[in-house]
């Protein structure tokens, strides 16, 4: 598969950036090909992120990142590049700016044609504007965040441009949730969450499914992914649920953590 598997995961980190309510303390800004999002008050110590970059990576664009998360006073930041951007001396290039890796998240992708539809007793669809709020909490609640400004960033996808969100109800209950983003020809599948209570009745899959339809019908040959990777002492349901949809593993991305301290 040839594809650009970096810059659909960018654009739903630039709208969240932006759509992101004052109380986050969030900055984002388009670097080079990429995107950098700096979150002040991150519940969550996970959004202050370098995302997207499809060129090789130099020492200028590292120095340039840095200085970013340098100029808003930041903590801390994670810095994510496909492997095959990196030169041979990445290893003394991030050792040198204090990079540490810190693990690594698998990138996925398949075809939209190829993705595996998925039975639930829940039922799935669209979510309106009229359940956007809902929708943010159900989300920041299946990722441990209640009640936190999260909610209100994530209900924002709804009604953003090129962004459409889906959920799943059991009755009038909405359970679980996810987001796609459509760029181009490629759909990025993000924030899929589902509350404790209703895990295991295929809530994602069926989510999976329901947006990979709808990247299609949107004019997407592609749809990608990401999640932590997986290992024997870290099961991972969320890599399970995408390569029973018919995902592949595209690739493993590591993942570098900057601080002030570095």
């Amino acid at each position: 598969m040839n594809f650009d598997s970096e810059t659909a995961e960018a654009e739903w980190m630039y709208l969240y950036g932006k759509n992101a309510p004052t109380a986050l303390g969030a900055t984002v800004a388009r670097l080079s090909s990429g995107v950098v999002f700096h979150m002040r008050y991150d519940p969550i110590d996970y959004w202050s992120q370098a995302v997207g970059f499809t060129e090789p990576v130099t020492a200028d664009l590292l120095d340039e990142i840095v200085a970013f998360y340098q100029g808003l006073g930041a903590q801390s930041a994670t810095l994510n590049f496909a492997p095959d951007l990196l030169p041979p001396d990445f290893a003394e290039l991030a050792a040198a700016r204090g990079l540490v890796e810190t693990g690594a998240k698998m990138k996925l992708g398949g075809e939209t044609a190829g993705v595996k539809s998925a039975v639930t007793d829940l039922r799935i669809e669209q979510v309106t504007a009229g359940d956007a709020a809902e929708f943010g909490e159900v989300v920041a609640t299946g990722f441990g965040t209640p009640g936190t400004p999260l909610s209100e960033m994530i209900a924002a996808s709804v009604d953003a441009p090129n962004s459409r969100a889906f959920a799943a109800w059991d009755g009038d209950t909405m359970v679980a949730g996810g987001v796609l983003l459509v760029h181009g020809d490629v759909g990025a599948l993000h924030s899929g969450s589902t509350l404790p209570a209703y895990r295991n009745r295929r809530a994602q899959s069926a989510l999976i499914a329901a947006r990979a339809a709808a990247a299609r019908e949107a004019g997407c040959r592609w749809v990608i992914t990401e999640t932590a990777c997986p290992g024997p002492d870290r099961p991972n349901s969320s890599y399970n649920n995408m390569r029973r949809a018919g995902l592949d593993v595209l690739y493993a991305r590591a993942v570098w953590r900057w601080t002030s301290e570095s």
